[in-house]
């Protein structure tokens, strides 16, 4: 495909209207043998012809859905599902991620795929009278359902203990008493304020430094019940800074959606494993650069993730908890499913320019498999936002 080409007219700042041309990237090869483990955060597809308000109970489409992550299964990925990137908290509510995660986890199984599996307290809405405890019963039930379909654990930071704990011993002890009931080693994720304002001043403080001492000591206080953690702070110092304290045995996974290349090829002191929701629309080229990673060719890698970097800097762009929408765009442009519609209707949450933006970005990233297809797919939806028409 690589050569091939395809024009479509797109806004710029100013108000200009030019036209620009696609270009195909390079086929996607078979998966080299990676020296990390990478888990994409895949999206979820939903069913825009199914009877039903999107803001309120949009329908999954669930062939789709896990269509796409035997794809990234198929480039080397492992998924981790039901997170942020799914629109967990954001349209997509308890009862059905643990259908989500039951149906993946199945699919997994039945090949041998890696995946994990988010956890968290989403069902339990805090109100003055939520104490502790609940919050402690809320993570209890998820991590039993979803312990119960063989899913290892993704232990997502809870908006319930954000708004209920008064100090950094509230989280020593909701952390600690989950973790040791737990069957098999778990990963934690710290999810910034900056994808989610309701969970500032998570691990009891608002400066992240003195956060990551409380996250610090709830490691090596449960390191066997800890395979590693994600942190998504969108600072590599902050990232490598914690690395290095880890217990021996604990990983790094990085959610650094903007520095993912230099922290997972890391440095001589150590590098991070990868846990991303940029994987979901990359996941090609991602997946290029880990087998180069794997067989010693830094060059290769840094050639095939550079490109990547602008493209992820701007979908994940202020306010970041919309990033998920350039995410589906390019499923949609892809031909991952055929509408660039959204649960709870967050397509409408970005600007045409920076969808745009992301058309070019993506381009100039090799990620378009066929230009014709992009082409094609992006120009009703720049159509409805009165462009070309």
């Amino acid at each position: 495909m690589l050569g091939k080409t395809a024009t479509l007219m797109l806004p710029y700042s100013g108000g200009q209207i030019n036209p620009f041309t696609i270009s195909a990237g390079n086929k996607a090869g078979t998966p080299g043998s990676w020296n990390r483990t990478a888990y994409a955060a895949a999206h979820v597809v939903i069913d825009p012809l199914a009877d039903r308000d999107p803001w309120l109970n949009a329908a999954i489409d669930w062939d789709r859905t896990l269509a796409f992550r035997e794809h990234l299964w198929s480039l080397g990925f492992g998924v981790a599902e039901a997170m942020d990137t799914a629109q967990r908290g954001m349209g997509l509510d308890w009862p059905t991620s643990l259908e989500l995660i039951q149906r993946s986890q199945a699919a997994a199984r039945a090949s041998g795929h890696l995946i994990a599996s988010g956890v968290g307290t989403d069902h339990l809405v805090a109100t003055a009278a939520t104490t502790i405890d609940d919050v402690i019963a809320a993570y209890e039930e998820q991590c039993e359902a979803v312990e119960a379909t063989g899913s290892r654990l993704i232990i997502m930071a809870s908006r319930a203990l954000a708004a209920v704990a008064k100090s950094r011993d509230d989280y020593v002890r909701v952390y600690g008493r989950i973790l040791s009931g737990l069957r098999q080693p778990a990963i934690l994720h710290w999810l910034g304020e900056m994808f989610d304002p309701a969970l500032s001043g998570y691990w009891g403080a608002s400066d992240h430094a003195a956060a990551m001492e409380t996250c610090l000591d709830v490691i090596t206080a449960n390191a066997s019940k800890v395979d590693g953690i994600k942190i998504s702070l969108l600072s590599a110092e902050k990232e490598i800074s914690m690395r290095r304290r880890l217990p021996k045995g604990v990983r790094m996974y990085t959610g650094d959606d903007f520095n993912y290349p230099e922290l997972i090829a890391g440095d001589e002191q150590g590098y991070s494993h990868a846990l991303l929701g940029i994987f979901d629309p990359i996941a090609r080229v991602a997946g290029q650069a880990l087998s180069a990673l794997g067989s010693g060719d830094r060059g290769r890698y840094d050639a095939a993730f550079a490109p990547t970097v602008p493209l992820s800097r701007h979908i994940f762009k202020a306010p970041t908890r919309f990033y998920k929408t350039g995410v589906v765009f390019l499923a949609y442009l892809n031909g991952h499913q055929d509408h660039f519609t959204m649960l709870g209707g967050q397509e409408s949450t970005r600007s045409t320019l920076h969808l745009a933006e992301i058309v070019r970005l993506a381009s100039n990233a090799g990620l378009f498999a066929d230009p014709e297809q992009a082409a094609a797919r992006a120009r009703p939806v720049f159509a409805t936002r009165g462009i070309g028409i």
